[in-house]
């Protein structure tokens, strides 16, 4: 598989592992994954990613490192209160893994720029906290044709669902939530989260991915998982493909 020896040592947990062995880590190598939210969920994604050794790693995030960011996000410190939180991504991640390439975008992704941050991505993982950047990365990776793994935390719930809308019977983001959210959308700030359930639905969010490229175990692509922390539940449903949505149906 052409790894070297310290690749070899590096990520022998993961080439021993027959599902995965040296062709799996090789795809990981060669990936290239754009991340979307450096918070709550992107902060661990991020770091099992790059610990993982996806080859490139896209982190898109506009926002600066805040005190109150800190009880759930685990990449900063709090001497980087203030720093953009792609640029203080990047050094966490490099730091890990010095093999792994991080591209810093430090840009709000919207309408205009969706295609050109996300075109060359083989996965694209969504940690945004907004309905509407949702929609436009979901749109776009629809139009793309690249996997898209979504995850969302609030309070003591998350949710993760993985969507390949332009294939025959699979459904996309705007399948599962149509073109208006349900109820008014609320910041971690007005409702509150746990920050432990962060990195439990930002871990599943890497496994998707890590998943997704390497290509083991039994798809779950349409399946959505709902967690449920204060009972200590997990629940999954098959969400349905819509004939007459405006992104993926005919």
């Amino acid at each position: 598989m052409n790894l070297t020896d310290a690749q070899l040592d590096r990520y022998a947990r993961h080439i021993v592992l027959r599902e995965i062995g040296g062709a799996g880590q090789k795809k990981l190598l060669d990936a290239h994954v754009a991340l979307i939210g450096a918070g709550g969920i992107g902060s661990p994604a991020l770091q099992y990613l790059a610990a993982a050794g996806v080859g490139t790693l896209t982190v898109i995030d506009d926002d600066a490192v805040a005190l109150s960011n800190l009880q759930r996000q685990t990449l900063y410190r709090t001497s980087e209160i203030g720093m953009p939180k792609a640029e203080a991504a990047s050094l966490f991640a490099e730091a890990l893994n010095p093999e792994v390439a991080i591209m810093p975008v430090i840009e709000r992704i919207d309408a205009r720029n969706a295609e050109r941050l996300l075109g060359n991505a083989d996965v694209i993982l969504d940690g945004c906290d907004t309905f509407e950047t949702r929609l436009i990365v979901a749109d776009a990776a629809t139009r793309l044709r690249i996997p898209l793994v979504s995850a969302a935390v609030a309070q003591f719930e998350g949710q993760i669902a993985v969507y390949r809308g332009w294939e025959s019977g699979e459904a996309c983001y705007r399948c599962f939530v149509g073109s208006e959210p349900g109820l008014p959308e609320q910041s971690c700030a007005e409702q509150g989260v746990l920050g432990a359930m962060a990195g439990v639905v930002g871990s599943l969010a890497a496994l998707e991915v890590i998943r997704a490229v390497a290509g083991f175990g039994a798809s779950r692509s349409g399946q959505l998982l709902r967690i449920d922390a204060l009972d200590m539940r997990f629940r999954s449903a098959r969400i349905a493909k819509d004939p007459a949505c405006p992104a993926c149906g005919r």
